[in-house]
């Protein structure tokens, strides 16, 4: 069964921190490359990081510095640690499999909302 539980998200004041997990099903984590992605209100799901299998990882340049992707393989989850928030990292966030452009028509889980005020 496909599952992705995203958690960790609320409201932060402008330089706080949050940390999120995603626990994903083993039919989507033990074979991927996992990413992060956000939806902010009014624009598109965009991918904000990603990491492979073995650790390799890449994060979306406005973010470089602040957030670090990692990924615990014996109990299938991704996290999404953010430092120095800024109001305009404020969305929903969502970790899925890896893709270069995000396929909304797949499966999705729930998201996690992330509010960051000024």
């Amino acid at each position: 069964q496909v599952q992705l539980v995203e958690s960790g998200g609320g409201l932060v004041q402008a330089g706080g921190s949050l940390r999120l997990s995603c626990a994903a099903s083993e039919s989507i984590f033990s074979i991927n490359t996992m990413g992060w992605y956000r939806q902010a209100p009014g624009k598109q799901r965009e991918l904000v990081a990603f990491i492979t299998r073995g650790g390799i990882t890449n994060h979306k340049d406005s973010v470089k510095g602040r957030f670090t992707i990692s990924r615990d393989n014996a109990k299938n989850t991704v996290y999404l640690q953010m430092n120095s928030l800024k109001p305009e990292d404020t969305a929903v966030y969502y970790c899925n499999r890896y893709w270069v452009v995000p396929k909304l028509e797949d499966y999705w889980g729930q998201g996690t909302q992330v509010t960051v005020s000024s």
